[in-house]
């Protein structure tokens, strides 16, 4: 990680009514200085759920409670196997002493979903419009869009067991394989091989991506009906507000919790992998089964209608007078008074 962070402010602070200063968690002792300042405030971006950080931070550190049911609870993601352990016994534990100086915190969140509970350049255009034009072409909600961000990498076998499931599930399908996919947890490369044929079969049926794919576009599209996914809080978002239920598949960090809230509290997923059994190949069989129920089934019915209303219930929280505008406004109006 870059260990410099550069800061521009017009004009100068002593000369200005009011500064205001957005910055990374892991950067808060960085503008430590800033608390000095009368005029500054400084607010830390937080890109996770606020529902992760209540259950991972709030409850781990100061021991409070988490208002979840009994049976919730029992299922509820430990934070075993999400962070590296000198996240917390170093890092975590090296920011916590500067948090207490920011005014507050940003949430790249939404009211309405949390308080259930709680590529620029030519070959970029090229890939949208080839992505895209493949859609065009498949039935509408008929396409399975599969992508687990740009920071997983799955083990030769568990692609194949992967793909093997998405052949055995007879749905049309995207899958974004990026480069994270292509190496191994050490960081060293390997030789990624899909099942023999694979890419052949899958003509007009499939569609294997292993460039930059335009998420928020594939997404958006009528022919999308389902997404396969690492549960990434960006990807959720742009999940629950284009109104696409989730198969997730969660890795690490914030993922787990994230994978719970969509599952288990606001019911618009289907879970492919327990975190219980993370270290466990995820067999061919088990994403054929959870594929086929949640793109297929009265059940993956059910869980499309209610992501129908949270997304819609999160677009209309953006428009004027909604939650999420008056938040937005709320802060405006207060770092600039």
């Amino acid at each position: 990680m870059d260990d410099e962070v550069v800061v521009v402010m017009v004009p100068f602070p002593g000369q200005a009514r009011r500064v205001g200063v957005v910055h990374d968690f892991l950067m808060s002792y960085k503008v430590q200085d800033f608390s000095s300042f009368p005029n500054i405030e400084s607010y830390i971006f937080l890109c996770t759920s606020s529902f992760d950080m209540y259950c991972s931070h709030k409850c781990r550190v100061a021991g409070m409670p988490i208002p979840l049911e009994e049976e919730q609870l029992k299922k509820l993601p430990s934070l075993k196997g999400c962070y590296p352990d000198d996240i917390f016994v170093h890092l975590g534990a090296f920011q916590t002493q500067y948090i207490s100086l920011s005014t507050g915190d940003i949430y790249n969140t939404s009211q309405v979903v949390e308080v259930h509970k709680t590529r620029n350049n030519g070959q970029s255009d090229l890939q949208n419009e080839y992505c895209l034009d493949w859609l065009n072409k498949q039935p509408p909600k008929s396409v399975l869009y599969v992508s687990f961000g740009t920071t997983t990498s799955f083990s030769g076998e568990q692609i194949k067991e992967l793909a093997m499931g998405l052949e055995l599930s007879k749905q049309n399908f995207i899958w974004v394989l990026r480069d994270a996919d292509e190496v191994d947890n050490s960081g060293k490369s390997k030789k990624l091989k899909l099942p023999e044929g694979f890419e052949e079969r899958a003509k007009g049926v499939g569609l294997v991506v292993r460039e930059w794919a335009p998420q928020p576009e594939i997404l958006a599209h009528p022919s999308t009906g389902r997404f396969l996914s690492h549960c990434g809080w960006n990807s959720c978002i742009e999940s629950i507000t284009l109104i696409v239920p989730i198969a997730t598949w969660p890795m690490h960090y914030d993922q787990p919790k994230n994978g719970f809230l969509v599952t288990e509290i606001l019911k618009i997923g289907l879970a492919v992998r327990e975190w219980e059994k993370r270290d466990e190949l995820i067999t061919a069989s088990a994403i054929e089964n959870v594929v086929r129920k949640l793109m297929t089934s009265e059940e993956g019915d059910v869980i499309r209608n209610k992501a129908k209303e949270l997304g819609e219930a999160v677009r209309q929280s953006t428009q004027k007078g909604g939650a999420a505008r008056m938040e937005l406004e709320s802060f405006i109006a207060h770092i600039t008074r």
